[in-house]
């Protein structure tokens, strides 16, 4: 290497030979202080992620019961960074304390419907007529593609599975809302979908074509929409897409009565 020697993984870092001919060795400048430190809110906000987007997805039934040494062993972690996690989703309005201090999912009532269902489809819908001018056509093969799954998903009458329908209507409506570009309606809408948890699960379990639509029905027309420039359109295809779940959902629910 001439007069100059280094070390190939450059941890130790050689001066010019010296007039003796031996190389003098320099200390090399440490990275080390570049790193992030791990610490326990590392962990604190693994657990609440985990947690919460279980929760959004509807992983959890209505009614269930959390406990938190069950939930630490699922996770593989200590006990303090879920009861902070559980407080925070308690704080948040997805989940709820009982007189036991066990915390639950919430019961599904027809006024919970009905309130979580009205602010979805005022919020959702505005976060989809703005998405309208920014969607571009990759943009929406990517809407197209995953309605196209969630009609395979739910094809010949099976009974579909609740998880992957409720994961691609999810991603559905967070392809549209992240395209509205607003960092204010996002956290809001999402804060909705962790009330609609139980919601979404129920409703993709029951989901049946009582009024002679598809499941993916409005889907497809809010594509329509879309590809037209139709942000009134959009926003109406939206809000019905919403309404029609929670409609036959609180149908359901009312008769068989009382909370689930």
């Amino acid at each position: 290497m001439g007069t100059e020697e280094w070390s190939a993984a450059g941890v130790d870092i050689w001066q010019p030979h010296a007039a003796n001919g031996a190389p003098h060795k320099r200390k090399p400048a440490s990275n080390l202080s570049e790193l992030t430190p791990i610490d326990r809110q590392t962990v604190r906000e693994r657990v609440y992620r985990e947690l919460r987007g279980s929760l959004a997805s509807g992983l959890f039934e209505a009614g269930e019961t959390l406990r938190i040494h069950s939930v630490a062993n699922s996770l593989a972690t200590s006990i303090m960074p879920v009861r902070e996690a559980l407080a925070r989703l308690v704080s948040e309005q997805a989940l709820e304390v009982l007189p036991s201090r066990s915390v639950r999912v919430p019961l599904i009532t027809v006024e919970r419907l009905k309130d979580i269902s009205s602010a979805r489809a005022l919020i959702e819908g505005e976060a989809t007529a703005h998405a309208v001018a920014n969607m571009g056509s990759d943009t929406i093969e990517t809407l197209k593609a995953l309605t196209q799954r969630y009609d395979e998903a739910v094809r010949d009458g099976e009974r579909p599975n609740s998880r992957t329908v409720a994961s691609l209507n999810q991603r559905f409506h967070r392809t549209i809302y992240e395209a509205a570009g607003s960092k204010v309606l996002l956290p809001i809408i999402e804060s909705l979908w962790l009330q609609s948890g139980p919601f979404i699960r129920a409703s993709a379990e029951l989901f049946v074509e009582r009024d002679g639509l598809s499941a993916t029905h409005h889907h497809w027309a809010i594509i329509a929409a879309i590809e037209a420039g139709d942000a009134d359109a959009a926003r109406k295809a939206l809000r019905a897409d919403i309404t029609r779940a929670f409609g036959l959902l609180s149908a359901a629910f009312t008769e068989k009565g009382g909370a689930q």
